[in-house]
């Protein structure tokens, strides 16, 4: 299938070059050719806004600011610095590129609408200080004589030079993007879009990533506008408004979050932009009926109904990927595999109080290499907050923990995932949007070595290394029994399947300790004995185990030793026999006289297991 898309597109790409070389030699009409060298700006700023929207689900209404941005830049350095034009144009990216990190990093503290509030605030700021500020910017009166980039010998660019220079960079920027979301930088966007925390433990740093879509969008966003000053030799506030932003908005939602989407988008809009141009009372009335109409009505985009045509009419062109039979068996990296009996994780009273809740309470526990160590207790003991705590997913009040020999407190979790210790949640966070293959490739995003640059440029390096972590990923699915799934989204597969990918994509990690928070939960027995066979294997690996469980079948069959909460505190711990037949936990999970009526609420096969303890005793 990847070669078919290789293929489709190879061929795509030459039919729009030639689109590209042969159109403006068809017309000398003014007009039309700067429509065409709009269609091109247009893309530019849209396809890293689309990284940003579409691939990241960072929503942004300020980029008519970043586009000042760059079209000030390049103004300043060429009429006052007395800059080259080519170097200034580069500097307008490399600056605007900047000011996307200035955005981001008080942005990122907020999410959703106050996100899209923060962005705009960006905008508006910025068309205030260009149109205020006479003196550096020239005010509403802006800024004359731009100094255009020349042709060799000194030819300055003409409507149609102007148009391949617009296309040759909408073109390269197409390829870059491509190549980088169609790897690992692709599937992280799309992880931190889908499920934040799940991200976060499989090694991904959810804010780097977002900061990082930020600078893509910004610096596209500012080549657009020097493009605009440097063409026009002219800039002004009055390029720079609220419906700007709004309008690169709408090329990235109404032509789709796909990597051809803004394309679509661009063509479509800006064709329909110089229309409307007659009545400028229709299009502000216009974009935001497109606006509802790409949100309602197409929330895939131009592109996702196409593509969803395009199944109907050629569906061999959508035939699911063919993967070479019979991988090599996985196997965990040798220096992630660990002597047994070895000290792994050791916390020390860590505590976690939420006001007069206390989920953690002095709580310390020794961690040893090579066994399945389980962690019990009735519904509200404390012992997901207790994973979540040792994962990195929340901190301590106090307490600290240490990991391999090093103090990983105060870690966050991306940092903890790729010192070797991985986890599943009680609530499976897939990422449900994405294929089963996918979702295990980003759990091995943390021990991929290529680069930005190099995913960027599409360096055979990156290639070579992106080819072996589908047949790495193919290993991990075949070890759980899922390689027939490999092309089938997470979210459409049966919740117990859903319940193995998790721990799939956990292993690709290759952690040394493996946390796994009920997983269990919710099968029915036949998935419970396969998912007993699943952890056993795990262990043989060299994996250590760190299990929550109600399931007391599950936990006596397979724990090496069990450890039990209540009420946020350690009552007890020891080998499974032991920790049945302790009283303390005999009274934790069936109370006392006055606590029997609560029974119903507890779980069944953990109350029978305590009887059947109290018994034999």
């Amino acid at each position: 299938m990847l070669e078919k898309n290789n293929k489709a597109h190879f061929i795509g790409l030459l039919c729009v070059i030639a689109a590209v070389v042969l159109l403006p030699l068809t017309t000398t009409n003014g007009f039309y050719l700067k429509v065409m060298f709009l269609i091109g700006v247009n893309y530019l700023a849209a396809s890293g806004l689309n990284v940003l929207v579409g691939f990241t689900g960072q929503k942004s209404l300020g980029h008519a600011g970043l586009f000042a941005v760059g079209a000030y830049t390049v103004a300043l350095l060429t009429t006052k610095a007395g800059w080259n034009p080519w170097a200034a144009f580069i500097a307008s990216g490399v600056v605007a590129g900047f000011f996307g990190v200035v955005i981001a990093l008080p942005a990122l503290r907020v999410k959703g609408p106050a996100l899209a509030m923060v962005t705009i605030a960006f905008g508006i700021v910025v068309e205030k200080i260009v149109s205020e500020w006479q003196d550096v910017f020239g005010g509403q009166a802006g800024i004359y004589g731009v100094v255009p980039p020349m042709l060799f010998g000194g030819v300055r660019l003409g409507p149609k030079e102007w148009v391949w220079f617009a296309a040759t960079l909408g073109i390269l920027a197409h390829l870059s993007i491509r190549a980088l979301v169609m790897g690992k930088y692709g599937r992280a966007f799309r992880a931190v879009n889908t499920a934040e925390v799940a991200a976060e433990s499989v090694g991904v740093s959810v804010y780097r990533f977002k900061v990082l879509a930020f600078v893509i969008s910004a610096v596209t966003c500012g080549l657009a506008g020097a493009l605009i000053a440097q063409q026009n030799q002219y800039i002004s506030s009055d390029f720079i408004t609220f419906g700007l932003s709004i309008f690169f908005l709408l090329i990235v939602l109404f032509g789709g979050s796909s990597i051809y989407g803004p394309i679509l988008g661009a063509i479509v809009l800006t064709l329909l932009d110089a229309f409307l141009a007659r009545w400028p009372h229709l299009q502000h009335f216009t974009y935001g009926a497109l606006l509802l109409f790409a949100l309602y009505v197409m929330p895939d985009g131009l592109s996702g109904m196409l593509r969803t045509v395009a199944r109907r009419v050629m569906p061999k062109l959508f035939a699911p990927r063919m993967f070479e039979q019979n991988p090599q068996p996985w196997r965990l990296r040798a220096d992630e595999v660990a002597a047994p009996d070895r000290p792994l994780l050791k916390a020390e009273n860590l505590y976690k109080a939420y006001g007069g809740v206390i989920p953690t309470n002095r709580v310390s526990i020794d961690i040893k290499t090579g066994h399945i160590h389980s962690l019990i207790g009735p519904n509200g003991a404390g012992k997901t907050t207790l994973l979540n705590i040792l994962s990195g997913v929340i901190a301590p009040d106090s307490g600290s923990f240490e990991f391999n020999g090093r103090t990983i407190s105060g870690l966050p979790a991306n940092k903890i995932c790729s010192l070797g210790l991985a986890r599943t949640f009680q609530n499976l966070k897939l990422f449900g949007n994405m294929s089963v293959l996918e979702n295990v490739q980003v759990g091995l995003h943390s021990r991929l070595d290529s680069g930005f640059l190099s995913c960027l440029l599409g360096t055979p390096a990156a290639r070579r290394e992106e080819r072996l972590t589908t047949t790495e990923a193919l290993q991990v699915l075949d070890f759980v029994g899922l390689r027939e799934k490999a092309n089938e989204l997470a979210g459409s597969l049966a919740y117990g399947l859903q319940r193995r990918l998790e721990i799939a994509r956990a292993l690709a990690t290759h952690p040394r300790l493996l946390l796994l928070d009920e997983p269990a939960a919710g099968l029915n027995p036949q998935e419970t004995q396969d998912l007993i066979e699943v952890i056993s294997r795990i262990r043989d690996l060299g994996i250590t185990i760190l299990l929550i469980e109600h399931h007391m079948d599950l936990v006596m069959a397979i724990s090496d030793h069990v450890i039990v909460l209540d009420y946020g505190e350690k009552i007890a711990e020891g080998t499974p026999t032991e920790v049945q037949n302790n009283p303390r936990v005999i009274a934790a999970y069936l109370g006392d006289d006055e606590d029997m009526a609560d029974l119903d609420a507890m779980d069944e096969q953990a109350i029978d297991a305590a009887r059947a303890g109290a018994k034999h005793e």
